[in-house]
C-alpha cells in the first residue's frame, strides 16, 4: 500500500515542481509586457478551463484610472469556458487543467523569436527574453530553498559531509546507534558490551551515526576505548572500557551496529541562511554528480575500443556506474518516492527539494530543447546579426527534443528492469 501511496505523492510532487517552473515563466512574461494565451496544469486534452473575463479587466482598468466605480456591479473575474469554444482562440488569458497529470505549461504569444506582434515572446528585448527563459529555474531554486529552510527549522537531513550549520544555531537531534550483535572472540565479546546496548559516547565523541563509531575505532586501533552505554531497559548510562584490536586485524570492535533514524540538525534564525547555503550546496553536487557520470560515460565508451580485456572491463564497469546513477520518471515515482514516503516527511520533502534544484540545473544547460539552450541560441543569432527564423529555431528545438525523448525512453527501460 505505501508504494500506491509514495507513486500517487510521487506524480503530484513532480507535477507541483513542474507547474511552479512555469508559473516563473508566466509571471516574467507579464511583467515584461508579453501576453500569455493559456497557463494549464498537467498536459492536453482538456478537462476544464476559464477564460478570464474581458469586462473584468475593462473594469480594473476604469478603476485603475481613478473612476468611480460600483463596487456591487463589479464583474466576475474568471467564467468557465464552455467545450464547444475550446478550439477558438481567446482574446483573455485562459486557465486550464488537463487530463496529463505529468507536469504544465505556459504558452506565451509568438514563441518564435522571429515573431514581431506587439507583445509577443518574439518582439520582447534580449534582456527580457532572458528574464522570461531563466525564471522557471529560477523558481525552481526557489521552492528548494522554502523547502530547506523548513527543513532547517524541523529537521535537516545529514546529506554531504561538509554540510553548512550555523555555528551557535544548531541543535543535532542524533539517532540512536546500538549494538544488533556481537562477533564471536573479539575485543566486545571479551567485554561487558551486549547485544541492544545502546552506545551513546565513545571516548570524548557523542555518537550522533553508527559512523562516528567505525571511524573512532580506526583512529584509535590497538589502544583501550571507554565507551558509554546504556543497557537495554536502563536509563543511566555506564562506561566499559575496551583494548581495540591493531590495524591488521579485520574488524577493532568486533560489533555489527543499527541505527534507528538519520541524525537531523535542527536551526532557528539561521533557517533562511542555512536553506540558502544548503541550495547552493546540492546544486554544486548536481553540477559534480553529472560532470563524473559524462566523465565516466565517454571514458567507459573509449575503452571499449581497447585491445586490453582488463581495460575493456574497467569501461564497462564505468558505464554500468551511469546507468545506475541515473532515474528517469519510472525510477524516481516508482522507486525513489515509494522508499522516501516509508522513511518519513523529512526524506520526502529533501527528495522534493533534490528533484527540484535538479530541474533547475537540467534546464540551464545549453540544449535547444531547454532554457538555457534556447538563450545560447537566441544570444547567437542576434551577436551575429542574424534573424533566427521560426524554422530553423522549430528545427533545431524538434531534433534535440526527438534526442531527449530516446534518451528518456532508454532510462525508462532501465529503471523497469531495476524496479523488477
Amino acid at each position: 500500500m505505501n508504494i500506491v501511496f509514495g507513486v500517487i505523492i510521487g506524480f503530484f510532487i513532480l507535477m507541483a515542481l513542474v507547474v511552479a517552473h512555469e508559473f516563473g515563466h508566466f509571471i516574467a512574461a507579464r511583467r515584461n509586457g508579453v501576453e500569455v494565451e493559456e497557463f494549464g496544469i498537467g498536459f492536453p486534452p482538456r478537462a476544464i478551463s476559464w477564460v478570464k473575463n474581458p469586462e473584468y479587466i475593462k473594469w480594473k482598468e476604469g478603476k485603475k484610472a481613478g473612476k468611480k466605480l460600483d463596487k456591487s456591479k463589479k464583474p466576475q473575474k474568471w467564467l468557465r469556458l464552455p467545450k464547444s469554444e475550446w478550439q477558438k482562440p481567446q482574446k483573455t488569458l485562459v486557465f486550464s487543467i488537463n487530463w496529463l497529470p505529468i507536469g504544465g505549461f505556459c504558452q506565451m504569444k509568438g514563441e518564435s523569436d522571429s515573431d514581431k506582434r506587439p507583445h509577443s515572446f518574439g518582439n520582447a528585448s534580449l534582456w527580457q527574453k532572458t528574464k522570461i527563459l531563466f525564471a522557471g529555474v529560477t523558481m525552481n531554486w526557489l521552492v528548494a530553498f522554502l523547502i530547506l529552510t523548513i527543513l532547517a527549522w524541523t529537521g535537516m537531513p545529514e546529506f554531504m559531509d561538509n554540510q553548512f550549520h550555523m555555528p551557535g544555531d544548531t541543535y543535532v537531534n542524533s539517532s540512536i546507534v546500538t549494538i544488533r550483535e556481537i562477533m564471536e572472540d573479539s575485543p566486545a565479546a571479551h567485554s561487558n558490551l551486549k547485544a541492544n546496548d545502546q552506545i551513546v559516547k565513545v571516548g570524548d565523541t557523542e555518537v550522533i551515526t553508527s559512523s562516528d563509531i567505525f571511524d573512532y575505532n580506526h583512529d584509535h586501533a590497538g589502544q583501550t576505548v571507554t565507551y558509554e552505554v546504556i543497557s537495554e531497559g536502563e536509563t543511566e548510562p555506564h562506561f566499559v572500557d575496551i583494548t581495540l584490536n591493531d590495524s591488521s586485524s579485520e574488524y577493532r570492535l568486533g560489533v555489527y551496529l543499527a541505527q534507528s533514524n538519520t541524525p537531523t540538525y535542527h536551526s532557528t534564525w539561521s533557517a533562511p541562511i542555512v536553506g540558502a547555503v544548503s541550495t547552493v550546496q546540492l546544486t554544486g553536487e548536481t553540477y559534480r554528480g553529472l560532470y563524473e557520470m559524462l566523465k565516466s560515460l565517454f571514458s567507459g565508451i573509449i575503452k571499449q575500443f581497447n585491445t586490453d580485456e582488463s581495460i575493456r572491463s574497467e569501461g564497462q564497469s564505468e558505464i554500468k556506474f551511469v546507468g545506475d546513477s541515473v532515474s528517469g520518471p519510472v525510477g524516481i515515482i516508482g522507486i525513489l518516492f515509494p522508499k522516501s514516503f516509508e522513511s518519513g516527511p523529512t526524506t520526502l520533502a529533501f527528495l522534493a527539494a533534490l528533484i527540484s534544484i535538479s530541474l533547475a540545473c537540467m534546464n540551464v544547460l545549453p540544449i535547444p530543447a531547454l532554457d538555457g539552450g534556447r538563450f545560447i541560441m537566441i544570444a547567437f543569432y542576434r551577436l551575429r546579426g542574424k534573424v533566427l527564423t521560426k524554422e530553423k529555431e522549430e528545427r533545431l528545438v524538434s531534433r534535440t527534443f526527438v534526442f531527449l525523448l530516446i534518451l528518456i525512453a532508454i532510462i525508462t527501460v532501465l529503471d523497469i528492469l531495476r524496479f523488477f
